[in-house]
């Protein structure tokens, strides 16, 4: 006499629990990855807040701005007013595009009254004015008074893809602050302030460098991100869902 076989067992073997567990996983890590972007996009939107508040401000005496500094503050993107002597000797160079030409931005020490120096981003020059020879007429001799905005130093090399810096041959890919201070002969007897300012679009004589350079547009796509994780994350859900409904409906379980 031969028994009726129970299926229930190979049923129950056949319902997909580890691809549940794997669509599991792979939700949590989408919605994580949008949650992440969306805290991404909040610190943006303050990051764009300050930087139109700021550059919006009244320029501060430089000894203010060096007070925020000292207390650990940001500076970033403060108007400043200082006063000096560019040391044009002791300029370096920091490889950058400005309205799709490749480039440099001249970082030049300017001298100040009680004796420390502070690195100045004078602005741009194309390829074939990095010679200081060849600008002759912007290379403003005497005390200067010039309005910029006030930058931090950055702590790292913000990225592994960026080539190292060449301080011998006094070109930079990343501001490096500490090298560029090092890498000229101002250091040995004259202290740094400890961050830079990038010069205002003023012209100077024979219009190089171009002033007025600093990037002030932050691109914000975090939200765009954000709603793709969070969409993918949708999008597995349903798909799990229809399956494991049509698996349970075709074994009965």
């Amino acid at each position: 006499m031969n028994l009726p076989h129970n299926n229930e067992p190979q049923a129950a073997k056949r319902f997909p629990w580890v691809l549940l567990l794997c669509s599991a996983i792979a939700f949590i890590m989408l919605v994580s990855l949008g949650i992440w972007q969306t805290q991404r996009l909040f610190w943006k939107e303050q990051l764009i807040a300050q930087i139109e508040q700021r550059t919006k401000a009244a320029p501060k005496p430089l000894a203010e701005i060096e007070a925020e500094f000292a207390q650990g503050n940001t500076v970033d993107y403060m108007p400043v007013r200082l006063s000096g002597i560019f040391q044009h000797d002791y300029e370096q160079y920091f490889f950058t595009t400005f309205k799709g030409a490749s480039g440099y931005a001249v970082y030049t020490p300017l001298l100040l009254k009680d004796g420390r120096a502070i690195l100045v981003n004078r602005g741009f020059v194309p390829y074939e004015k990095q010679d200081p020879a060849t600008r002759l007429q912007g290379q403003a001799a005497g005390e200067v008074t010039l309005i910029g905005l006030a930058r931090d130093p950055l702590m790292a090399k913000p990225s592994s893809y960026l080539p190292e810096n060449e301080p011998a041959k006094k070109l930079y890919y990343w501001k490096d602050w500490g090298a560029m201070m090092e890498n000229n002969g101002l250091s040995q007897n004259h202290d740094f302030v400890g961050f830079f300012v990038d010069a205002d679009a003023t012209t100077n004589a024979g219009g190089l460098p171009v002033g007025g350079i600093t990037i002030l547009e932050q691109p914000n796509n975090h939200l765009q991100y954000a709603g793709t994780w969070f969409g993918l994350a949708a999008v597995l859900l349903v798909v799990t869902f229809i399956y494991v409904f049509r698996q349970r409906r075709s074994t009965g379980v």
